[in-house]
């Protein structure tokens, strides 16, 4: 039984999944200036979204199961209060250890907003809609890649890179006001929770699922892809192809537009059949791929970001169908399903991409690599058991 749908759901469903990418975004702009003002190299400034992506995945293991037996208001709340701790620590920190420490516990305010977001939607559109919701939400979430940086960018160069927190700091107070006022709690009547809250015996109906594994696994690895876009690429283009701030922002704007479009397109494709829109998104993420790596050697922003303009639109389509398709089976335990979901999505994106890095490639190489990854994927789909893991129903 779903809740009744209303505006101010909807609007504090979109406040909810905005920390999380806007924790990352804002400052993309700003690492040159982090690396020369802490005077540590562009490696450790990267780890700052490092440790941010993995307590974003880790912390979900017990907010997941916190949102199932404390309700979904509770956590929301309490995770907004962490965000606004980090960003305040952020604004004051005398160095990187502390922009680190305070990096790590927006991780865990913003892991919260983001199991708290998924667990609502999973209450209140039921299973037909949370794959089309996600992706209208990850449309949403789009925006931020758009209008993030160019705030940023002006933040930065007007106040400083410190600047950038203390409207991190600013937005989370106001969002935090906006979640008493406009929030009314979700949770089922009938909402499972069994055991300590650190038993991880919880996840084990997940974990033995097929199809959940199938669809949560395919999730990480469209976020790790992102993830090494948005780490790796401003680097390159400011330091490598000796950009401004002013042409990544450029490309990185027509991408956000781009991925806006498709997410308000993708649900279309979902509600009709998941399972074509699935294998759609992963072949553009190939397509990418090849494209990316025929361009490899030429030295041009465009090189790298029209090949990933595909792939962005491929993510808009991978994400809802996987992510919808993976919390359907557990109704009674959306919170502790989207907790895991949150962890392969968060903490295993970020461990692949610390793989890859390990081998010292070139962004482009690295960012294909991630891409290709969807190849495996593409072959179940298209093979006699493609039921098994992704049933056309959405």
């Amino acid at each position: 039984m779903t809740q009744p749908r209303s505006k101010s759901l909807i609007f504090i469903l979109a406040l909810l999944v905005i920390f999380c990418p806007l924790g990352i975004d804002i400052y993309l702009p700003a690492f040159v200036a982090m690396q020369q003002g802490l005077n540590v190299s562009e490696g450790h400034i990267q780890q700052t979204i490092s440790v941010y992506m993995l307590t974003v995945g880790l912390g979900q293991l017990i907010a997941g199961p916190l949102a199932d037996r404390f309700g979904r208001k509770p956590i929301a709340m309490a995770g907004i209060l962490l965000f606004t701790l980090g960003a305040a620590i952020a604004v004051l920190s005398p160095n990187w250890e502390v922009v680190m420490l305070a990096r790590a516990l927006q991780g865990f305010g913003a892991c919260a907003t983001f199991v708290a977001a998924f667990a609502i939607v999973r209450d209140s559109f039921g299973h037909k809609g949370s794959g089309q919701m996600i992706t209208y939400l990850n449309g949403i979430v789009c925006f931020i890649p758009a209008l993030a940086p160019l705030l940023g960018a002006w933040l930065t160069v007007e106040f400083g890179w410190r600047s950038n927190f203390t409207f991190l700091t600013g937005f989370a107070i106001f969002g935090l006001l906006l979640t008493q006022l406009l929030f009314r709690e979700t949770k089922p009547k009938d909402t499972v929770y069994q055991g300590h809250i650190l038993d991880l015996r919880r996840f084990l109906p997940m974990l033995k699922n097929t199809e959940f594994m199938f669809n949560a696994a395919l999730t990480m690895v469209a976020m790790a892809a992102m993830l090494v876009f948005v780490t790796t690429t401003p680097g390159w283009i400011m330091n490598e192809l000796d950009g401004s701030v002013s042409t990544f922002t450029l490309w990185f704007t027509i991408n956000a537009v781009l991925s806006i479009a498709a997410c308000f397109v993708a649900p279309l494709f979902i509600k009709k059949n998941s399972q074509k829109a699935l294998t759609l998104g992963l072949s553009l993420f190939a397509l990418g791929a090849l494209l990316m790596l025929v361009c490899a050697d030429i030295r041009h922003p465009g090189a790298i970001m029209l090949p990933m303009y595909i792939a962005s639109i491929g993510f808009a389509f991978t994400l809802g169908s996987a992510a919808g398709k993976a919390l359907s089976g557990f109704p009674k335990q959306a919170g502790t399903a989207s907790a895991l979901i949150g962890v392969m999505q968060m903490s295993g994106a970020g461990f692949l991409a610390l793989c890859t890095q390990q081998l010292a490639l070139s962004a482009p190489i690295q960012l294909a690599m991630h891409l290709l990854f969807s190849v495996p994927f593409i072959i179940v789909l298209l093979s006699k058991s493609k039921h098994l893991v992704h049933s056309s129903d959405c």
